[in-house]
């Protein structure tokens, strides 16, 4: 397995100045405790030591108030190892331009959660941003499966998904959480096997080794990425635990670096 070069597809970090009560806040809603302390600073420290290259920081605008902020932050903090995706409400009556402004201030994608933004990810009006989000080729970061701070209703299942990969062919779609979490039996049913992006987070701790593989096994190799969901997943667990799986050394070229760089164009 790659030991260095690894590009985290899914990360979360906050402002130096809020990360401590975005931690807390968000640690007393899920009940879980974070790996690491939520600023860039831990999260490059956590990479330093994993020998992870560079890590996709997954912004969630939770009002639409929320836009502007991202978008200077992640100007602020973009480099060659950290790389932003920002984030539009799909309450937002601007939500349209804001993707495109997306795009024209540089950033690779938008990291859309159903839960934490109040939608299902087939409404009309994702429709909507998911054409100008294909059209611009922006790539589309999205929660899928149940999230464990939230009541169990399908907002993101793999049915869902499979439809929106019908429909938006060209769209670069990430499904995490090894396609949709803790929905894994219709995951394999309907996702598995489909060039639909899909993305490992939080998803090999709950699963036996057994059945890790066998999902793993059924994806086609270069639609699949390495993630951790740090701070809330561990990056030099999930990188073990992966590891233990025991491929061969062309799929974990595939899936901890090479299809990154491809996707973000690099």
């Amino acid at each position: 397995m790659l030991k260095k070069g690894i590009i985290d597809f899914h990360t979360h970090a906050f402002p130096d100045a809020i990360a401590p009560k975005a931690i807390s806040a968000l640690e007393q809603g899920c009940g879980e405790k974070a790996h690491l302390d939520g600023t860039v600073a831990g999260l490059l420290k956590s990479m330093d030591a994993t020998g992870i290259e560079k890590a996709v920081i997954a912004n969630i605008a939770t009002k639409p108030a929320q836009f502007e902020p991202i978008m200077k932050w992640s100007d602020q903090i973009r480099s060659e190892r950290i790389i932003p995706f920002a984030s539009v409400h799909p309450d937002d009556l601007q939500r349209l331009e804001n993707i495109s402004r997306i795009t024209q201030a540089g950033f690779k994608g938008i990291k859309l959660h159903p839960y934490y933004q109040n939608f299902l990810i087939d409404e009309p009006r994702m429709y909507e941003m998911y054409a100008r989000i294909e059209e611009l080729g922006l790539i589309c970061l999205v929660h899928t499966g149940f999230d464990i701070a939230f009541e169990r209703i399908k907002r993101a299942d793999p049915a869902r998904i499979a439809k929106i990969g019908t429909d938006f062919p060209n769209l670069k779609f990430i499904s995490t959480h090894l396609g949709a979490w803790e929905d894994w039996d219709d995951t394999k049913r309907l996702l598995l096997g489909k060039p639909i992006y899909i993305e490992i987070s939080l998803s090999l701790e709950f699963l036996n080794t057994e059945k890790a593989k066998e999902m793993l096994s059924l994806h086609p190799p270069e639609y699949l990425l390495f993630g951790s969901d740090s701070p809330w997943g561990d990056q030099k667990n999930a990188l073990e635990m992966l590891g233990n799986l025991g491929f061969d050394e062309k799929f974990y070229e595939l899936i901890l670096r090479n299809n990154a760089l491809k996707l973000l164009g690099q």
